[in-house]
């Protein structure tokens, strides 16, 4: 049977065991970033290297996450849910006992594939433990989970990676995932959904990780390999394009898909869907870009990056409840264009940026930012799911999820070939600048000579202020373009259909 609303203290308590679950999955995305130099020096191999510890999770993840309607209809929502939680939980344990690369990869693999279902699953039990009055409350609360972790990340996993050691980043995950697994299953698995034996569509999976797999190497490489200019890109962008788009075919016509993509053709869907997906790739592109230059330019660690970039958070958790409760009050296209507004205001703040800004100068903008996510998830997550039949919510959530985390490493990986080409294009044209016979260039060599600095070396030190300030230059382009990305992305919104504005979530009819 359907999931029934709870009451009271049961609700909050599984409330908190979803939401706690969510928190450490999207907790471990990107958690083990700024572990990476750490555990791969102490593995013995390099840092490049080490970048597959995280791509290894977002290819099984990104392929798993679509899966969750079919998994969920089989197995039941609430029995997938904690086999999902456990089996991650046992996964975190496993790398943090790995003593090779190759077997810490391994284990990642399996616990990005068993994390797929979880964010997908939290969004429909959390929806189904509330009454329908209180539902803008409960996209609410998974919405700061979602935004908050991100932020926690890089903080948490520097300070464990630099006062503890690295597997710890993987252990902390074990209490958690047991208090989770125990108080869903305690709680909910007699408000278990109905399951359905349909047989398993083995071309469309096939084409899902054969298509995912490459683009995901592919947006994690790229950069690094020089894009189209490697033959090793081209083939996977090759690879990609065919299986991804005989998967649209394939699965429009199947009986049975794995993955529902006619979801797309309900109109709030699609709309919500793309609104969100476009939107976190640019919000996700600027979440990476501001603390590689702290750390790579402006000298700050990853814990103090951290710190300057986590004030997001702060008025996200604060509103997030009141958007909630007062969701139905308001058009939600209003609500999400405030979001995309306030986005794209502290994105050209961030373009006004200098390499003299203070730790609190960086601070103010993701302060405010934090008003825009409050304003961001919740009202897009309800437009998407907004006329979706209750026993299509799984899929429907699973597969706007999947396509929010694949626009997000597009953002990643585009906004870093951005910034270091706008790096190498704005350091030609200061190098233009300086010369032998340049005034500006040769007062301020002889003012680092005067310092008792040798020629060489101060030719040394003009070229590192160089560089310094072409990145600058190079993070000031690519906020600017954030900013008129996001403006850009409104109308998106406004080809939803409006939701009737009465208290709580109230589907409409698409």
């Amino acid at each position: 049977m359907e999931t029934k609303p709870l009451v009271g203290g049961e609700r909050a308590l599984v409330t908190v065991a979803l939401a706690l679950a969510t928190f450490m999955q999207v907790l471990d995305t990107s958690i083990a970033n700024v572990a990476v130099p750490t555990l791969s020096g102490n593995l013995g191999v390099s840092s490049s290297q080490g970048t597959w510890v995280i791509t290894s999770f977002a290819v099984s993840n990104a392929i798993a996450v679509p899966l969750t309607g079919w998994l969920a209809r089989r197995f039941g929502e609430v029995r997938l849910f904690t086999w999902a939680i456990l089996l991650f939980t046992l996964a975190s344990w496993a790398c943090g006992l790995s003593v090779s690369l190759p077997m810490l990869i391994a284990f990642r693999v399996i616990q990005g594939a068993v994390a797929g279902p979880m964010i997908p699953l939290s969004q429909s039990l959390l929806l189904g433990i509330y009454p329908e009055e209180k539902k803008g409350t409960a996209l609410a609360l998974w919405s700061m989970t979602t935004l908050v972790a991100p932020i926690c990340g890089p903080i948490l996993g520097g300070w464990i990676t630099d006062n503890i050691s690295w597997p710890w980043i993987f252990y902390i995950n074990v209490p958690v995932g047991l208090f989770c697994a125990f108080i869903t299953w305690q709680r909910l698995r007699s408000h278990e959904t109905k399951t359905v034996k349909q047989p398993i569509d083995g071309v469309g999976l096939a084409l899902l990780v054969i298509g995912v797999s490459c683009l995901q190497v592919l947006l994690d490489k790229g950069e690094e390999l020089d894009w189209f200019h490697s033959n090793a890109i081209v083939a996977l962008a090759v690879v990609s394009a065919i299986a991804l788009t005989v998967l649209v075919v394939w699965e429009l016509t199947d009986p049975h898909p794995i993955v529902d993509l006619r979801l797309l053709s309900q109109r709030n869907f699609a709309a919500g869907a793309i609104s969100i997906s476009m939107g976190y790739m640019v919000y996700f592109g600027s979440v990476v870009i501001l603390p590689l230059w702290l750390q790579t330019q402006q000298g700050y660690t990853a814990t103090w990056a951290g710190l300057a970039t986590a004030p997001t958070g702060v008025l996200a958790v604060l509103l997030s409840p009141w958007v909630g409760r007062n969701l139905g009050r308001y058009d939600v296209r209003h609500l999400a264009t405030f979001s995309f507004v306030v986005f794209a205001l502290c994105c050209f703040w961030r373009a006004g940026f200098n390499t003299a800004v203070s730790v609190g100068g960086i601070a103010m903008p993701q302060l405010v930012q934090g008003i825009g996510a409050a304003f961001f998830f919740v009202p897009l997550v309800s437009i998407t799911l907004s006329g979706i039949a209750p026993d299509k919510i799984a899929s429907a959530s699973g597969l706007s999820n999947f396509l929010r985390i694949l626009a997000g490493s597009f953002g990643a990986s585009l906004s870093q070939t951005l910034w270091n080409r706008r790096e190498t294009f704005h350091h030609s044209q200061l190098t233009e600048q300086i010369s032998a016979f340049s005034p500006l260039a040769r007062q301020g060599l002889d003012q680092i000579q005067s310092l008792g600095v040798g020629t060489a070396q101060g030719y040394g030190t003009i070229e590192r202020l160089v560089t310094n300030q072409a990145y600058m230059l190079s993070t000031n382009d690519v906020f600017w373009l954030a900013g008129w990305i996001f403006m850009a992305l409104i109308p998106l919104v406004w080809l939803a259909r409006p939701l009737p504005m009465q208290r709580g979530v109230v589907v409409a009819a698409d």
